[in-house]
């Protein structure tokens, strides 16, 4: 297993939705990207097992979690605690590639 890795190596595009890539993967832990588009949408959703942290490492976008939307740029990080439902616009003019974080991995 590589050990390390840079996500720059990962980053990608899709015309039809947004682009999804794994870095790392075990029974406890998925980190990966999500690469979106200007306009680009990650549909509200709910985990019920599993936390999630999105970390913007390029971009920004609207980020929703449970009532509560805030537009987030480079650097900033955003919880979204298992259960609750969340989702990213992006609201950019550049793409938005955003550090992703789930405990316990999906399908762990």
């Amino acid at each position: 297993m590589i050990n390390f890795k840079s996500y720059l190596e990962h980053v990608g595009s899709s015309p039809d939705k947004f682009f999804k890539s794994t870095l790392f993967k075990s029974g406890r832990l998925l980190l990966g990207l999500n690469c979106l588009e200007p306009g680009q949408v990650q549909a509200v959703h709910a985990h019920a097992d599993q936390d999630k942290f999105y970390f913007v490492l390029e971009g920004q976008g609207e980020f929703r979690v449970g009532d509560e939307a805030q537009q987030v740029g480079t650097g900033m990080a955003v919880w979204a605690p298992a259960g609750v439902e969340h989702g990213v616009t992006n609201t950019g003019s550049q793409r938005l590639v955003i550090l992703v974080g789930m405990a316990p991995a999906p399908g762990a």
